[in-house]
């Protein structure tokens, strides 16, 4: 479980709360962190109250009733509503996850929703992913070969060579992992997170691929990946079921096989 922490000197205060509409069936408090950037003053916890008798089941349709009906201020990403995109990654009664697949109902009490931890913050629930995505962009995520491909169909591969991406493929960069891994907390300026090293083994893994030496060669740093010590964290709160530590010690299992 990672639980969201403030950067040093940072204090929570109470902000503002709305009641529960009239007549309200199902009232549930939502206490959302908010903090522009503008204003100069330290984040507050605002509390509005919804009627879960009037919204659907998933704590993204409680942020957009609440956008759209309560409070227009808000700020938060969102698109597919289906746990594809990773847009709507956030923090959620302690657990770093995707807010349009988790149910309101298996939440109990008040539901405390915070942006994704140890990332500076542009504003309300959303992180600044500028640093993360520059990671990524340094393990060069495409495919490369110096083979030309088939003129008239795509590269092959065969069942059991495709079959080693499954558990890869499937990361839809949210970074609710490297959110959670103490690691990237200590040395998140050169340790590239779970998020990262798992789609680098994406790519080490792919058959069709011949640029395995390179990209170790990449990796192979006291701190791009060996900064990870197996706290697992990023396993236990990846919302697609991943397991990018399984991932990581694929890698340093390469490294060592070259040698």
């Amino acid at each position: 479980m990672a639980e969201f922490t403030l950067p040093a000197n940072s204090k929570i205060g109470t902000g503002k709360t709305w009641p529960a509409p009239p007549a309200a069936q199902r009232p549930r408090r939502f206490r959302v962190y908010r903090w522009n950037p503008e204003d100069g003053k330290n984040p507050v916890m605002d509390t509005y109250t919804v009627d879960l008798a009037d919204c659907a089941p998933m704590v993204l349709d409680a942020l957009l009733k609440i956008k759209n009906e309560i409070d227009t201020t808000l700020t938060f990403r969102r698109s597919c509503r289906e746990g594809v995109c990773g847009s709507c990654a956030m923090n959620i009664d302690g657990v770093n996850t995707l807010a349009c697949i988790t149910a309101i109902g298996d939440i109990k009490g008040d539901v405390r929703i915070y942006p994704l931890p140890h990332m500076p913050v542009v504003k309300d629930l959303v992180p600044d992913l500028t640093h993360i995505y520059a990671q990524y962009q340094s393990i060069q995520p495409w495919l490369q070969s110096d083979s030309p491909p088939p003129p008239d169909r795509e590269r092959p591969q065969s069942i059991d060579e495709r079959a080693k991406l499954d558990g890869l493929w499937e990361c839809i960069l949210c970074f609710c992992c490297t959110g959670a891994c103490p690691s990237w907390w200590w040395s998140g300026e050169r340790y590239l997170g779970p998020a990262v090293l798992l789609q680098a083994y994406r790519w080490l893994a792919d058959s069709r691929d011949e640029k395995t030496g390179e990209r170790l060669d990449l990796l192979e740093d006291p701190f791009r990946l060996y900064r990870c010590h197996t706290i697992m964290n990023c396993t236990r709160t990846c919302p697609k079921g991943l397991n990018p530590g399984k991932a990581i010690a694929e890698i340093k299992k390469l490294i060592v096989l070259r040698r």
